[in-house]
């Protein structure tokens, strides 16, 4: 940290850095906070609602908090998306503490008037992002491009089960919204009724030509092996 983040956050400089200071305002019966793999000057602590990362802002005392999804590989982004910040040392490690315990989400709004818990935030707790999901790209004005392709995908009744997002301009599906290694394909549709289906991560895998006959059939194949 430079010399003014140290003057904004002597707290986190006298204890050794960020997850040393949150360990130590961890009070008891709150629960360990683990870290994964984290930046230099935030941490990420994993949950089953996704990873919660803290990242100190440089202009003023500030920890935003972050949640994100991961996505496939370096090249594939995932989803991140901040629910809220503030000054304190001791709520941050609360709220972390029960995010990851999986407190309610309506009891931690009322208890954390910084949380700003948005809807897709909602539909994790619901157990119904996916859905959430594919009611936002299908009335979304932009991915209107690929409504069509969304709304046979969404047809059919094991494919509306798979998590959608839109990728470089191809509809990807994916089993596991947590699992960023999870079975998944990539749809594009260069032209109309004329498909291109390519499955990231199997070893030599390269794009295939696919009837639109054939496309819910080889799609089903791929996600479900």
């Amino acid at each position: 940290m430079s010399t003014h983040r140290n003057d904004l956050y002597p707290d986190v400089t006298a204890a050794g850095g960020l997850m040393a200071a949150m360990k130590e305002a961890v009070k008891p019966g709150e629960g360990e906070i683990w870290p994964a793999p984290s930046t230099t000057d935030g941490i990420i602590v994993e949950t089953a609602r996704g990873l919660v990362s803290v990242v100190p802002a440089a202009e003023r005392r500030l920890f935003r908090v972050r949640v994100h999804v991961p996505g496939f590989t370096w090249d594939v982004p995932g989803f991140t998306w901040e629910v809220g910040s503030t000054d304190d040392l001791g709520s941050l490690v609360e709220v972390v503490a029960a995010w990851r315990e999986g407190v309610p989400f309506d009891e931690m709004a009322a208890r954390y008037t910084f949380l700003e818990l948005d809807e897709f935030t909602r539909a994790i707790e619901r157990g119904e992002p996916t859905s959430s999901q594919w009611a936002d790209l299908l009335s979304s004005d932009f991915h209107r491009r690929q409504r069509n392709l969304l709304r046979r995908l969404h047809a059919d009744e094991v494919l509306r089960n798979m998590f959608p997002t839109i990728s470089h301009g191809a509809v990807r599906l994916r089993v596991d919204l947590f699992d960023g290694t999870s079975r998944q394909v990539l749809v594009h549709e260069p032209d109309e009724e004329r498909y291109e289906v390519i499955r990231p991560g199997v070893p030599g895998a390269s794009w295939a030509e696919v009837s639109a006959g054939d496309l819910i059939a080889y799609l089903r194949a791929a996600l479900e092996e």
